[in-house]
């Protein structure tokens, strides 16, 4: 991966991490992720640098689909009033991303909720697609491993020509956790999160990962590559990627700010203006 697109996240994390904002020619780009554990808004500029993003933690998606439409709402409206404050200007177009694999109606229940909070929503892309975009990845394969779901698409010369999902990720292992250590979910989660607890955390959950990589080499059959990104809040243990290798056989690679990387990349591809009907 360049050392630009290193730069890049990395310069967004600093962003998200102080409140701020650069100030650069618009017209903004502005990218919404509805995740299972963060709803994420990424702004970047006409020459897609970053230029502010914000996140909450979420309780309103649940395996890649909005359980809770009036809170997503309301979230990702107080998200969208404190980027504008901190812009000083509207922001009126957004892009958006979807697990591959869910249903029409579900889509449709993904930008009603952005468009209700304020935005025209422009396209909807599947969420492995938006970190191949983020990562300028043309050829090989994106593993997104979210709170709900673990998506993975297959890239040729810059084409989609596989792509899958199924409903295990972050959420599955904390609940692991909680079972384990019998503790409340949300204990589970704090502890699950926090680096000091990695070690002991990783031997709980280990195989959910193995079996998140298992869904990964059976999709992989038909489809060899030479290396796995893995992207998504929950890729962020430091033994993950050693896991996935050993399963699946193929490299596999944990990309820097693995949070981040779908937020961006569906900010990168977002529209100044509708151009498809959703």
């Amino acid at each position: 991966m360049a050392k630009a697109h290193t730069r890049r996240l990395k310069e967004l994390a600093a962003l998200m991490r102080h409140h701020a904002c650069h100030r650069r020619h618009g017209p903004y780009k502005v990218g919404v992720d509805l995740g299972t554990a963060n709803i994420a808004l990424v702004v970047v500029d006409y020459a897609n640098q970053p230029v502010t993003g914000i996140s909450y933690p979420s309780t309103v998606v649940k395996d890649g689909v909005v359980v809770d439409y009036l809170k997503a709402s309301e979230v990702v409206s107080m998200l969208k009033a404190q980027l504008e404050e901190r812009l000083g200007e509207p922001l009126k177009y957004a892009a958006t991303a979807i697990p591959p694999g869910i249903s029409s109606g579900d889509t449709k229940v993904i930008v009603n909720v952005v468009e209700a909070a304020g935005f025209t929503v422009t396209n909807v892309m599947d969420e492995p697609v938006a970190a191949a975009v983020a990562l300028n990845i043309t050829d090989g394969a994106v593993v997104d491993v979210g709170g709900g779901t673990t998506g993975m698409s297959v890239f040729c010369n810059n084409q989609v020509i596989f792509s899958a999902d199924e409903p295990t990720g972050g959420t599955h292992m904390t609940l692991v956790v909680a079972g384990a250590l019998n503790l409340q979910y949300e204990q589970a989660e704090a502890l699950k999160i926090a680096k000091e607890n990695e070690a002991q955390v990783f031997e709980l959950i280990r195989p959910v990962v193995e079996k998140m990589a298992t869904l990964v080499c059976g999709w992989l059959g038909q489809y060899p590559v030479k290396k796995l990104w893995l992207v998504g809040g929950a890729s962020s243990f430091s033994q993950f990627a050693d896991v996935f290798s050993g399963v699946t056989n193929v490299p596999s690679v944990v990309a820097p700010e693995p949070l981040l990387v779908t937020p961006l990349g569906i900010a990168i591809k977002a529209k100044e203006v509708a151009s498809v009907h959703l």
